[in-house]
């Protein structure tokens, strides 16, 4: 083959070989300059580089330098806060130690006087865990003492003759006392001035609360209720009639509920009974409530017996200004004697005194040379009337 043979067709151009190899080694050519420019391209790049990482290499060396001396500055301006500070702590520790000393020392004497009044407070504490402990006892027996109804209207009996018992004197009540429809109530108040006899029922029936507590279905609960409502109405009545008498005893009288709790719950639940009762001038009273009436009453008998000793009174204030008045004539005839016995002492001050002198003239005198007038002196002062 030669140089001048066809090889490939452009177009309608044929190329022939020699063509083809110029145009070959001119892209050779081509891709050799590129190469040598890229290389060239690329260690100028690289001498640049060099270049600006030593430019930068300098400005971080001086950088650096600075960096070094204002880190050396702010050492030294530290090292002399960290002095300052450190005086300053040592100062303040010093005062804080001081105090906190001090506030130890209180903290502990108050801690040994909280020690000693907890010790206290434990022993009180264990005291009445003995006295709860006690009382567990005393409530399984009061459970079994309100178990059974003539034990439990005795209960409620003692409760209320307790009461009765410290606030008022032996004269104004009286237990189980016959009235004149021979009624026995549990007991009569006697008020003042003819009020008539406050009378308080101690039987109050418990059989439906406990029903009522013990209830777990509607039915129970609606048969409890009627029961209670049925207890409590007819126990009203019957107080009413038998211990509400014109002319001898008051017009409203008591009915003591044994329990805080029942109470709480006529009052709460049930107040179709209260108003009941208070249409048939009957009291529903609970152990504090009735206490408040006993001191109620016990303050109209002491107001009644005051008024009633009022005469006794005023006559003991007359005797006792008359005591008073003969008191002060008394201490105006001492006043009077003791001014006379001060003029009577006056004098005879006077009298020492003017002797006294009398005593000292005769004593300076001498007797050889003595002058007429001084025994003349002398002799007035010798007679009988001379002072």
């Amino acid at each position: 083959m030669s140089l001048n043979d066809v090889i490939i067709h452009i177009g309608e151009r044929p190329v022939s070989l020699a063509e083809g190899l110029l145009t070959l080694a001119a892209l050779m050519l081509a891709l050799l300059i590129l190469a040598v420019w890229l290389s060239w391209r690329a260690a100028r790049a690289r001498r640049l580089e060099r270049h600006e990482a030593a430019e930068r290499a300098q400005a971080l060396q001086r950088q650096l330098a600075e960096l070094s001396g204002h880190l050396q500055q702010q050492a030294q301006a530290a090292s002399a806060r960290d002095t300052h500070l450190s005086r300053l702590l040592a100062e303040r520790l010093d005062s804080v130690s001081l105090r906190i000393g001090q506030g130890l020392s209180e903290q502990g004497e108050r801690t040994a006087q909280h020690l000693k009044s907890l010790a206290e407070r434990l022993a009180v504490i264990d005291e009445a865990q003995k006295t709860i402990t006690r009382l567990s006892g005393e409530v399984v027996s009061l459970q079994r003492v309100l178990a059974d109804k003539q034990t439990r209207g005795a209960f409620g009996q003692a409760r209320m003759q307790a009461i009765i018992t410290d606030a008022l004197p032996a004269s104004a009540y009286a237990f189980q006392c016959t009235l004149s429809n021979n009624a026995r109530p549990d007991c009569v108040i006697h008020l003042p001035e003819g009020d008539g006899k406050v009378v308080i029922d101690a039987k109050f029936p418990l059989e439906a609360f406990e029903a009522l507590r013990r209830a777990e279905t509607p039915a129970e609960r609606d048969a409890a209720l009627r029961a209670l409502r049925t207890d409590i109405t007819k126990h009203i009545n019957d107080i009413a009639s038998k211990y509400l008498i014109p002319g001898e005893t008051h017009d409203t009288a008591i009915m003591f509920v044994p329990a805080e709790s029942i109470y709480a719950e006529l009052y709460e639940n049930h107040p179709e009974l209260i108003a009941r009762a208070h249409r048939k001038r009957v009291i529903l009273a609970s152990p504090n409530v009735l206490m408040l009436m006993v001191q109620t009453i016990q303050a109209v008998i002491k107001d009644a017996r005051m008024r009633s000793a009022a005469h006794l009174i005023q006559k003991e204030v007359g005797l006792l200004l008359q005591d008073v008045r003969r008191l002060l004539e008394r201490a105006e005839k001492m006043q009077r004697q003791f001014a006379t016995t001060a003029r009577e002492l006056d004098s005879m001050l006077t009298s020492a005194n003017k002797i006294a002198r009398r005593g000292e003239k005769i004593e300076q005198l001498e007797l050889d040379e003595e002058p007429a007038d001084a025994r003349q002196e002398l002799v007035t002062a010798q007679k009988p009337g001379g002072q």
